[in-house]
């Protein structure tokens, strides 16, 4: 609509390396993506919505960067240091964010210059240069509930990619329910999670809030 490109990242704070193995009645159905990665269904949806082709390297995990952070520890990569939650997992998680974010991604899955020339002949280089193009916005859910504590290593590396990137370059949006108890639309949810991402050392720019009614005004004013 704003003629920007967007590429997005789902993060699952589970400790399964993907969705693959994962009953479909416990998670739903698994996605499949063009590289064969099995993943949250959620991708599929930015697939369709934002026209694009992920990879599975657009769905991180628990268990995917652990056993990223445990490769590298059993290689020496770390030099014999004591491997922590923080820096290294936390580390890991914004490299990945920073590496994947800047893989150029169309609606047909052209990633850099790999794919032909529309005309089928081999791309040149300025071919190469045109279809190479980094998204402009890279859209990152991080699933569960705030206050989860399989959550909370990822809100930690969000919360030191803030400063790494800049506020220019980092805009943090809250969802939220507002549930109808009676007549009444309750802000609680939403000012507790509030609290709870502030208590981490993260404020929301933004907050979307799902209900089944139009917000009134004078909710608007509590969220606000």
């Amino acid at each position: 609509g704003c003629g920007l490109r967007v590429t997005s990242i789902k993060i699952d704070p589970y400790l399964n390396v993907d969705a693959g193995t994962m009953s479909p009645f416990e998670h739903g159905e698994t996605y499949v993506l063009n590289d064969g990665g099995e993943t949250d269904l959620d991708l599929g949806n930015y697939e369709r919505f934002l026209s694009i082709s992920l990879t599975s390297d657009h769905n991180i995990t628990t268990g995917k960067v652990y056993r990223k952070v445990i490769g590298k520890e059993r290689k020496g990569d770390y030099l014999g240091k004591t491997v922590q939650v923080v820096p290294h997992i936390t580390n890991e998680i914004q490299e990945w964010i920073e590496e994947v974010a800047h893989v150029p991604v169309d609606d047909h899955g052209k990633r850099h210059w790999e794919a032909e020339a529309v005309d089928g002949d081999v791309a040149t280089v300025a071919d190469k240069d045109k279809d190479a193009k980094v998204a402009d916005i890279c859209l990152i859910e991080v699933g569960g509930t705030v206050g989860d504590i399989e959550s909370s290593v990822f809100l930690e590396a969000l919360r030191q990619f803030q400063f790494r990137v800049g506020p220019s370059n980092f805009c943090l949006t809250f969802v939220s329910l507002v549930p109808i108890m009676g007549e009444e639309q309750k802000t609680k949810p939403t000012q507790h999670g509030v609290r709870d991402l502030r208590s981490v050392g993260l404020s929301p720019t933004v907050i979307f809030c799902r209900c089944r009614e139009v917000l009134e005004e004078s909710t608007k004013i509590k969220i606000a």
